[in-house]
């Protein structure tokens, strides 16, 4: 390479140190002669020189415009990069704006055109020089390399933590969601998935993703926590959910966790289908559920046992303490089975049916023996419309005249009525209506009944201070009677007048003791008092004793 010194310099147009300079070489021999209208040729090495400026130019460093003396276009470079590192650091996840990077690798690229333009119009002195400033720019341009590989690792980095941050997120979306309703953090508890779920499809290779599998078993444990427990009822949501997670997220991803919720499911809507048999909504939705969803499942098969013995449980409990709440629980059990699919569980509605009818005809004792006489009439009455062909339906009647009877007259309820006509003599007991309306005589003792007696045509309303005197009295008018044979004991009467008004005044009671070798006689009417014009029925004579069963008993 020939020496720059040989040639001097050329284009002093530039007035500025560096490449075109005394600095770089000797005396400066005068220019050679050229033809008036061609510029003077590029100094020897021009080439080299050129590359090496725009090298240096390249590295950002504005080195090149520094050897040529060009300082405020050094300044430029200088300003370019300053911009840069600016917006890159920090190293943020995202990077360098794409912008920024397009405008100063654009700085750049002209930066090291201009600088090799300059330099082919400028000699270096020395013939080693030009070789330095190429050799000085190749190395160089490693710096910005370098830091670009720095940089992109820095970037890694803060994505990775990043990635990191976002799954603590997730963490604590789960801690503060653990131990509550299910029902109220569901939506925490999704939002936590979504980060999971997104970690490990989206990213991953990342740290983050390699960390979510354990998460995911934690969450799993998170949400099933009431099954842990053995909450069932309360598990069965948060188990349904987790056993949905497959369709919306990557098997790969759950691993043996898609397929966990199946039998906890099952064995937590047996648990709670069996602690709600006979009661508040008697089981049928999670027993049906189990039999429809895991019909081969070790607690489905165990559904038709644990019915049929809770209903032998109840069956038995027909005869404690309280057979109405049995009845109301073999009701439910009933009900329950012939909601479920299996054929063999509907099956069971028969033994609970049977179990229902007697437990029926139990409840209605018990209420006449608690004193719980209208409860126990309408228990008993509707035992005796609904089932007609059972052998107690006269049993039934007959506590059911009873109690409505002492439930205006306890004493009437001091005991059952007996289940058997006793046998020996009966007396006598004729009833005689002289009332205007139909009269219903209920009566209870050593035999229950009732009888009717028609309306007593052309009867009256008596006042209340001639209805005992007058009563059953007209000669030759024909008063409906009731003729009763009645064992000797002690009797309870209700008369029903049916008038329409108040059951207070429609209804009154008393009460006699027949003895043998007596006919009795009784007459019932009604009286009219002032100034509120209600009908009252006025109470019957008591029954009246006649010494000889001949004689014509009578009523004042």
């Amino acid at each position: 390479m020939e020496s720059d010194d040989q040639y001097g310099t050329a284009g002093r147009e530039d007035d500025a140190t560096g490449f075109d300079g005394a600095g770089f070489g000797g005396p400066v021999p005068p220019a050679p002669s050229r033809a008036p209208d061609v510029g003077p040729p590029p100094p020897p090495g021009a080439p080299l020189r050129a590359v090496g400026a725009a090298l240096l130019n390249l590295t950002g460093l504005g080195l090149g415009y520094a050897l040529l003396g060009r300082w405020a276009r050094a300044a430029v470079c200088w300003a370019a990069t300053a911009v840069l590192l600016w917006a890159a650091l920090p190293a943020d996840p995202d990077g360098v704006p794409g912008g920024v990077l397009v405008g100063y690798a654009l700085v750049l690229v002209l930066a090291a055109a201009d600088g090799a333009r300059i330099a082919r119009r400028s000699a270096l002195g020395g013939a080693w020089r030009p070789v330095l400033a190429v050799g000085l720019g190749g190395v160089l341009l490693a710096v910005p390399a370098g830091g670009a590989a720095v940089y992109g690792s820095a970037r890694d980095e803060a994505r990775e933590q990043m990635l990191l941050d976002r799954l603590a997120a997730g963490d604590e979306r789960v801690a503060a969601a653990s131990g509550q309703p299910f029902g109220s953090v569901k939506g925490e508890y999704a939002g936590a998935l979504d980060v999971y779920r997104a970690l490990g499809e989206d990213h991953p290779g990342s740290r983050a993703a390699k960390l979510v599998p354990d998460r995911l078993k934690t969450y799993y444990d998170a949400v099933s926590a009431p099954y842990a427990e053995k909450r069932h009822c309360e598990a069965v949501a948060p188990l349904t959910y987790l056993r949905t997670l497959p369709d919306s997220v990557d098997g790969k991803l759950l691993g043996a966790l898609a397929a966990w919720p199946d039998e906890p499911l099952a064995t937590s809507l047996y648990g709670c289908g069996v602690s709600r048999l006979g009661g508040p909504g008697g089981g049928g939705t999670e027993l049906g559920e189990l039999l429809r969803t895991f019909p081969d499942s070790a607690s489905a098969r165990q559904v038709g046992p644990a019915i049929g013995q809770r209903i032998k449980d109840q069956v038995a409990a027909l005869k404690g303490a309280e057979p109405c709440a049995a009845t109301e629980v073999l009701r439910g059990l009933g009900a329950t089975a012939s909601e479920l699919p299996a054929e063999g569980v509907k099956a069971l509605r028969a033994d609970a049916d049977r179990g229902v009818v007697d437990g029926v005809y139990a409840c209605g004792v018990d209420q006449f023996e608690d004193g719980k006489f209208d409860d126990a009439r309408t228990t008993l009455t509707d035992f005796a419309r609904t089932y007609k062909s059972d052998d107690r339906v006269r049993q039934a009647r007959n506590i059911s005249i009873a109690a409505e009877i002492a439930d205006d007259r306890p004493a009437a309820g001091k005991r059952l009525p007996p289940s058997k006509r006793p046998g020996g003599s009966r007396m006598e007991l004729v009833i005689s209506n002289d009332a205007p309306n139909a009269v219903e005589v209920l009566y209870t003792g050593p035999v229950t009944g009732t009888v009717t007696l028609k309306a007593c045509a052309g009867c009256e309303r008596y006042s209340a201070s001639e209805g005992s005197r007058r009563a059953c009295g007209a000669s030759g008018r024909s008063y409906p009677k009731a003729r009763l044979r009645l064992p000797a004991g002690e009797y309870h009467f209700l008369y029903k007048h049916g008038t329409g008004a108040s059951a207070g005044v429609d209804s009154y009671t008393s009460g006699t003791k027949v003895q043998p070798g007596y006919t009795y006689t009784s007459c019932t009417y009604v009286i009219e008092r002032n100034p509120f014009d209600l009908d009252l029925p006025q109470l019957p004579d008591p029954i009246q004793p006649v010494l000889s069963p001949w004689g014509a008993g009578s009523s004042r």
